[in-house]
């Protein structure tokens, strides 16, 4: 135990530096995803490796900075953002367009059906379209032509998620992504990517959201838009994590503590001194509860131990504060689509691939 809570006080005590580095960290597979942008043209990818200082093979994370940079050499190459994915290509400018179309969008909504009106055109194929069921805003895909890859998806969640966490100055937190093609190799670097359940081959490529977000309103001006432009898209690239208000405050606080010794929702909401109406209250206008952080500090550690020590799954399941072992496998397979022990194995072999790849021939 003495060994448990020293590898969490460890972990809490790194955990917002090394957020803040992680989460601007790309993950090499998706380096290697935009060169087959290139290749599948027969196009060389060494030119455009040098020109932001990358050297092949690129076996390492990369800043979003320095993938942002990548993205952009390739656009420019291909004349086309959406890296020759689409049914037409996505010329140079579009993503500026885009953003212009949607900037005096009264709410976010709005703002969404215009993006998606606008992708329809400009790409012709995949097409998007707003399904709102459940109480979640779903951004559906359909192909004419069968499944694009994974790569292609991400894309088009990458430019829309976005854009709309920008417009309303607040990240929108995604509850699902399912992609109509089969799992790439690097699964596992999607399901970390988005921080929510991944499920692949599902009948549909989609992307869900709490819909009480639509009604936020967009407030934004054309000076903030250039500055926007200016940074894009490395700073769509972090995936607008929310690290200010009410919902940081509240992770801080859980992160001071093991899962297991957490308080209660009241006893929480005393400690900050306001009535539990009120913190329920201002969690949900940030678009957060405390069950989802809960959830997300959960699953966060529950990665690192599971990657990183030779805990058991029993010993990890007490340490996050379950009862019972099935408790963490579901909650586990609702997080990643896959059980501890497969995410584990998995995990495993991707580091023997990795050290395999870095021995001299």
């Amino acid at each position: 135990m003495t060994e448990l809570l020293h590898y969490f006080g460890q972990f809490c005590y790194s955990e917002d530096r090394m957020a803040e580095i992680e989460r601007r960290m790309i993950a090499p597979g998706f380096v290697e995803e935009a060169l087959d942008s290139l290749r599948r043209l027969g196009k060389p990818t060494a030119p455009i490796l040098g020109r932001v200082g990358l050297a092949s093979p690129v076996d390492q994370p990369v800043s979003a900075e320095t993938y942002g940079a990548l993205w952009l050499a390739i656009a420019a190459e291909l004349d086309d953002e959406f890296f020759g994915m689409g049914a037409r290509p996505m010329r140079s400018g579009s993503f500026t367009l885009l953003c212009h179309s949607v900037l005096h969008a009264p709410t976010l909504g709005h703002a969404l059906r215009r993006a998606l009106r606008f992708l329809d055109v400009v790409l012709d194929d995949p097409r998007g379209r707003l399904v709102i069921r459940d109480g979640l805003a779903e951004i559906e895909l359909s192909d004419a032509d069968g499944p694009r890859s994974a790569f292609a998806y991400r894309t088009y969640w990458i430019i829309l998620h976005g854009i709309i966490c920008w417009l309303v100055g607040r990240r929108i937190p995604i509850r699902l992504v399912d992609f109509r093609c089969t799992e790439p190799k690097q699964g596992a670097d999607y399901r970390l990517f988005f921080g929510a359940p991944v499920r692949f081959s599902q009948a549909n490529s989609r992307l869900g959201f709490d819909s009480a977000l639509l009604d936020l309103p967009v407030a934004r001006s054309e000076q903030a838009l250039k500055q926007f432009l200016r940074g894009a898209p490395a700073n769509i690239l972090v995936r607008y994590r929310y690290d200010a208000g009410i919902a940081a405050a509240v992770r801080r606080r859980l992160s001071q503590a093991t899962p297991a010794a957490w308080s209660s929702f009241t006893k929480l909401a005393a400690d900050m001194r306001m009535p539990p109406s009120t913190l329920r209250h201002r969690l949900h206008h940030e678009g957060q509860s405390y069950a989802a952080i809960k959830d997300d500090i959960r699953r966060d550690l529950a990665v690192e131990l599971l990657l990183n020590t030779s805990m058991t799954i029993g010993e990890i399941a007490v340490q996050l504060g379950y009862s019972e072992p099935s408790a963490f496998f579901r909650a586990f397979r609702k997080w990643m689509d896959k059980s501890p022990e497969v995410f584990r194995r998995d995990g495993a072999e991707i580091e023997g691939m990795s050290v395999e790849s870095a021995d001299p021939p």
